[in-house]
């Protein structure tokens, strides 16, 4: 009985003590990448010519010419503040880094002059 014993653990390799199957090199891993987040997400690259956004966005400003960024102009500074008075960014808006630099500033002055809300309204 004790020569069974041995038999089988020396014809098993080293650290295959469980049941699970053995996985092949580049076979499918179900968190993704080694180290990622649990529960799976986002492993590996996408494919070469597929983008997930149709169309780069163009500033605002910069197709109306607009010099300044007047901050008592509440109805422009409101499309780009979140539901949560939070600045949108680039990436949402579509605005230059010129621009966006500009237009921050303004919901700031808009906010201390209380022209624009701080946090959300309740």
């Amino acid at each position: 009985m004790s020569e069974n014993t041995s038999n089988t653990t020396a014809s098993s390799p080293a650290g295959s003590t469980d049941n699970r199957p053995q996985r092949t090199p580049g076979s499918y891993r179900p968190g993704g990448r080694p180290g990622g987040r649990p529960g799976g997400g986002g492993g590996g690259r996408r494919p070469f010519g597929r983008r997930r956004f149709g169309r780069k966005k163009v500033c605002a400003f910069c197709t109306e010419k607009v010099d300044y960024i007047d901050y008592k102009d509440v109805k422009r500074l409101r499309t780009f503040i979140t539901e949560r008075s939070k600045i949108k960014s680039r990436r949402m808006t579509g605005t230059c880094a010129k621009h966006q630099r500009a237009l921050s500033t303004a919901i700031k002055r808009a906010r201390m002059m209380a022209l624009l809300p701080f946090t959300a309204l309740r």
